[in-house]
């Protein structure tokens, strides 16, 4: 018992024993749980902060996220640096990048729902079907991994029906209230606000769009960080398909993901100062709360590799790409109040349970 303790608990993190199957498959379980947890509670530090218009924002988080890459890098023991695996750091960072300029053109209810959709299919097919070079998954029950994609979908199309109140909060992109929040009927009015141009410092070239050309560029942008989202884990699952010798342990690729986005982010950051003239939006107080959100990224990402490698992406992916609304909501709940009213509550509950069967479903088709 001892031993079987060991390689469940420490074989995944510190070593490099590949444990029994039912083992590694408790191991993926907690890496899902990790990430829906810290994936549905990273925005939480800086959901009242000013962000400006992101940019600086997201090179503080990504630096926190490559530090919490460094520390399970030495927990690792220094693993051999995959230069290859940097490409999904880009990936992932390319499509991040495109997430203000989406809110600002369509709003964040339509972006969500056409980003969040196609990460979860471009990462469940990839992996399902042996795209980009990549082993097929092995699905014991395909008609279960079926049926949870589909209801994973479905609860992302329930989603954009719940109304958010935003009176008592901010979001983290600070722009109006009535910009962001999950709105379907509303969202013509939202449209018709954020098309109107701006004067001030706060304004960027998407403002200067007519309507249509906004809601394309949004849409566009839309698909494109979606895919990837979706793919950003393939240069990694590639290594150990292709290259001999190539760790078994989904954590030995996480610094060099990380580093790429560390990379691809000050690469962005660095090209943005040059557009701003050197005038960068700085805003005070945000370095710690990014870190932080940052930190819970890494952490949560990392229990998504764990996942990826010990149960397939077909499986982790529905999961996780959705799961972690489950944990947002309650902090909107309880603790931010912005979801109210017994019409949302209901919606809000209906949506968490087809959160949770998709979930078992797809769990079941490994078993």
């Amino acid at each position: 018992m001892e031993t079987d303790f060991n390689i469940t608990t420490l074989s995944w993190m510190t070593g490099s024993t590949v444990a029994p199957a039912h083992q590694s498959d408790t191991a993926g379980y907690i890496g899902v749980i990790v990430a829906i947890i810290f994936f549905g509670t990273n925005l939480v530090p800086v959901k009242n902060a000013n962000t400006g218009d992101g940019i600086f924002y997201q090179w503080i988080a990504c630096t926190g996220i490559w530090l919490t890459g460094l520390v399970v890098h030495l927990i690792r023991g220094c693993p051999t640096f995959q230069p290859i695996a940097m490409l999904g750091g880009f990936l992932w960072t390319t499509g991040n990048i495109t997430v203000i300029p989406i809110i600002k053109t369509i709003g964040l209810s339509l972006g969500i729902l056409i980003w969040g959709s196609l990460n979860l299919l471009a990462g469940w097919a990839s992996g399902r079907f042996g795209l980009f070079g990549l082993d097929k998954d092995v699905i014991t029950r395909p008609a279960f991994n079926y049926s949870g994609v589909a209801l994973a979908m479905l609860r992302t199309l329930m989603s954009i029906f719940i109304q958010t109140d935003f009176s008592s909060s901010r979001t983290i992109l600070n722009i109006d209230d009535e910009t962001s929040p999950l709105l379907k009927h509303i969202q013509d009015e939202v449209n018709t606000q954020v098309n109107q141009p701006l004067n001030t410092d706060d304004a960027s070239w998407v403002d200067n769009l007519s309507p249509t050309k906004k809601r394309v560029m949004g849409i566009c942008l839309s698909m494109v960080a979606g895919i990837f989202y979706g793919v950003n884990f393939v240069p990694c699952l590639w290594i150990q398909d292709h290259i001999e010798g190539a760790s078994e342990n989904g954590l030995d690729y996480v610094f060099s993901h990380f580093c790429g986005i560390l990379f691809t982010s000050s690469t962005y950051f660095f090209v943005y100062c040059i557009l701003k003239k050197n005038q960068p939006q700085l805003p005070p107080g945000i370095v710690l709360p990014s870190l932080v959100s940052g930190v819970m990224w890494g952490i949560a990402d990392s229990g998504w590799f764990v996942a990826n490698f010990y149960l397939s992406q077909s499986v982790a992916f529905p999961v996780i790409t959705t799961g972690p609304a489950i944990i947002a909501s309650l902090w909107g709940v309880f603790y931010f109040h912005e979801i109210r009213g017994i019409r949302n509550y209901i919606i809000l509950t209906l949506t968490f349970v087809v959160t949770i069967a998709g979930a078992v479903l797809t769990a079941f088709s490994r078993l």
